[in-house]
């Protein structure tokens, strides 16, 4: 138990160092450690400029990762992010040339600019945490998070990002713009010195592995988890929907409502765990019809819908 406190302390401590340096979006930081505790993916779509690769880089100094930032052009190949097998003339052995993808947290900035050839070099990693290459399976560290950012105002030059990818993301979240006390405040921070620069690592590897095995445990009652299922049903029922969630999807909503409710300092996930989160876990999965996509739906109101609909356990 006191083990336990001393690592929610430490998390909280986290979350405030990386909320220093992107000021203002206490709400977007949770759910960046939500993910990072739940053991899931993140994307973040958002304009330029709002800070993006400084959150995936204040996290990692934080925690402790391993950094690695690719950024993702037509032309980038996926020997260019996974590695390749390099022939020696000398000896005429062949030695694997690790790529960046072997680190702990991996940026994948600009994602949808990848051809979808290169962007499904990821999904093993994603998944499975681990790489083939040249037929030989090659495990990740561990742990491993992949970030990516996608710009949502240029599409010249982009690639929509394929459903399976899509599915692999633990959660969407945006930043958007700083309040003006914010936006104020960070041009302060970054008037003689970087924020980065001062920043120390709060939580270790191991603590990272050991938080992540406790929020497995944090108990997801039978009602709780029916009413994440029946979430997840009715949105495979939605006329609105050519692909409901998945049943990876209902797996990731309980996970990251595990972390939520760890992150509270509570051994038991509640609805309202749940009801925060459905919009982040499920709204990017949801794919529209043409019908729906050209009536100017959002797939975010019809799941804050599905939720008022849908009677809460007590």
């Amino acid at each position: 138990m006191e083990q336990a406190d001393s690592l929610l302390e430490k998390a909280r401590q986290a979350q405030l160092q990386v909320g220093r340096v992107i000021r203002g979006k206490p709400d977007a930081v949770r759910l960046l450690f939500t993910a990072l505790f739940a053991e899931g993916h993140v994307l973040m779509e958002d304009v330029p400029g709002v800070g993006k690769t400084t959150l995936a880089k204040a996290l990692a100094f934080t925690v402790g990762m391993e950094f690695s930032r690719v950024q993702f052009t037509p032309d980038l190949l996926p020997a260019d992010i996974l590695g390749a097998s390099v022939y020696s003339p000398k000896d005429g052995t062949f030695t694997l040339r690790k790529g960046p993808i072997f680190t702990h947290l991996l940026l994948a900035d600009e994602i949808n600019r990848a051809s979808p050839r290169t962007q499904s070099a990821l999904l093993e990693a994603m998944n499975e945490h681990q790489v083939s290459i040249d037929g030989k399976i090659e495990k990740l560290a561990e742990p491993f998070l992949v970030i990516a950012t996608e710009n949502p105002v240029e599409y010249y030059g982009t690639y929509p990002l394929p459903e399976a990818q899509l599915d692999r993301f633990a959660v969407q979240l945006t930043l958007g713009y700083p309040d003006a006390e914010s936006e104020l405040a960070l041009l302060a921070d970054r008037r003689k010195t970087d924020p980065l620069d001062g920043l120390q690592p709060v939580l270790s590897l191991q603590e990272l592995l050991q938080i992540a095995e406790q929020v497995r445990s944090v108990e997801l009652e039978d009602s709780v988890a029916s009413y994440m299922q029946t979430i997840i049903r009715t949105t495979r029922e939605m006329p609105e929907f050519r692909l409901g969630g998945s049943p990876r999807a209902l797996l990731t909503l309980s996970r990251c409502s595990q972390a939520a409710a760890w992150l509270d300092g509570r051994n038991f996930v509640t609805p309202e765990d749940v009801r925060k989160l459905v919009r982040p876990v499920l709204a990017h999965r949801m794919i529209l019809t043409l019908e729906s996509k050209h009536a100017g739906v959002i797939p975010g109101e019809l799941l804050d819908g599905i939720l008022k609909k849908i009677k809460v356990p007590v």
